[in-house]
């Protein structure tokens, strides 16, 4: 029997050669500038001076009398109440001298028995461990504060951003082939 010819056919692929490098980026960032202000806090104390009052007019009354005008009203209540004083001991002597009809009741005796000098009014207040008047005024001091205040600017820089593109080859290293190859013909009858 007799065998038919076969046509071969014999392909070849392409063969596509790709040479790639990534490319290179690069970030930076310059870092941020910050300008801080601050004003300090402030504290204000003020004090206030103490007021300090000695009043010792009454023991100087006591003393030397004081002001002439106070001596003067103290001698003049004085002198009337010893002239009142006087007055009604006069009456009174005058009483008995008008009971003459009683024993013992003589001018000598009457009379004779005011012979004494009456004190000169008292000029001076009496002494007191009181008469001295102490008078102190304190007030709290003034305090003001003021806190500390800051001030905070920031300059953010932008991103600097660089990128180097890779490189991409890409070429044909086999091309696609096709071959056919007949098959051997016979010439002989």
């Amino acid at each position: 029997m007799k065998t038919l010819p076969i046509l071969q056919i014999h392909t070849t692929p392409s063969i596509l050669h790709i040479d790639a490098d990534l490319g290179q980026q690069s970030i930076r960032q310059p870092k941020a500038d910050v300008q801080m202000k601050t004003r300090p806090s402030k504290l204000t104390v003020e004090s206030h001076p103490i007021r300090f009052e000695v009043d010792q007019s009454r023991a100087l009354s006591a003393y030397t009398g004081g002001n002439m005008i106070d001596m003067n009203a103290r001698i003049y209540s004085g002198i009337e109440k010893i002239f009142l004083e006087n007055m009604a001991e006069r009456v009174q002597q005058g009483n008995e001298l008008a009971a003459i009809h009683k024993p013992g009741n003589t001018i000598a005796n009457i009379v004779g028995t005011n012979w004494m000098s009456k004190p000169f009014p008292e000029i001076r207040t009496p002494a007191s461990m009181d008469n001295v008047d102490i008078r102190i005024e304190t007030r709290a001091p003034s305090i003001r504060f003021e806190s500390a205040v800051s001030e905070l600017n920031v300059t953010v820089n932008k991103p600097e951003i660089e990128y180097q593109r890779g490189k991409l080859d890409i070429y044909v290293k086999q091309y696609a082939s096709i071959q056919f190859t007949p098959p051997a013909i016979e010439m002989g009858l």
